[in-house]
């Protein structure tokens, strides 16, 4: 893909907050997430809230969606809201792999920054940073990876990883 293309007509660009607005935005998601689930227990329905809720509250969140274990090394792609993404990615490959790989965070500046088809798969262009997380289910088997893009570089800090840490826990681990 080029490093540049135009804007789909249902996607607005991304709009960055200071980590005080992240703070309250998070809590605001959260509390509708919450509220929108109760005792909820289908995996499926539990995703594409957390997707539909995450994008209306957070105005830098460009791609938002869940890419899901299937076999022993692979991740196919689940609900998700924005433009097309991967189908499959393996294990160690890319971001989203590397994070189902080691079951570790991890938060990118900038993606064109990193060798693609390697350490980055590029499957927006428009999308210049991401935070990708680790899914576990109660038991601690891995369900997937929550990754998340925005079209502006620099978007996703620490406040980003606790808030988005702390959900996945409370929705799918406890």
């Amino acid at each position: 893909m080029s490093a540049t293309a135009e804007l789909p007509y249902f996607i607005k660009p991304s709009r960055p907050l200071s980590p005080d607005q992240k703070r309250v935005v998070y809590a605001e998601a959260r509390s509708a997430i919450l509220g929108t689930l109760g005792d909820e227990a289908d995996e499926q329905v539990k995703m594409v809230t957390i997707n539909c809720l995450l994008k209306t509250y957070i105005p830098y969140f460009y791609w938002v969606g869940f890419y899901l274990v299937r076999g022993e090394n692979q991740l196919v792609v689940g609900p998700y809201q924005g433009t097309l993404g991967c189908l499959y990615i393996q294990f160690g490959r890319g971001v989203c792999g590397t994070v189902a790989e080691t079951g570790e965070t991890k938060i990118v500046d900038d993606t064109h920054a990193l060798i693609q088809g390697k350490e980055h798969i590029a499957c927006d262009p428009n999308s210049r940073s991401e935070i990708v997380l680790p899914v576990r289910r109660k038991d601690g088997s891995l369900l997937g990876v929550f990754d998340v893009d925005s079209t502006l570089p620099g978007s996703f800090d620490e406040v980003d990883a606790s808030a988005l840490e702390e959900l996945l826990t409370e929705v799918f681990s406890n």
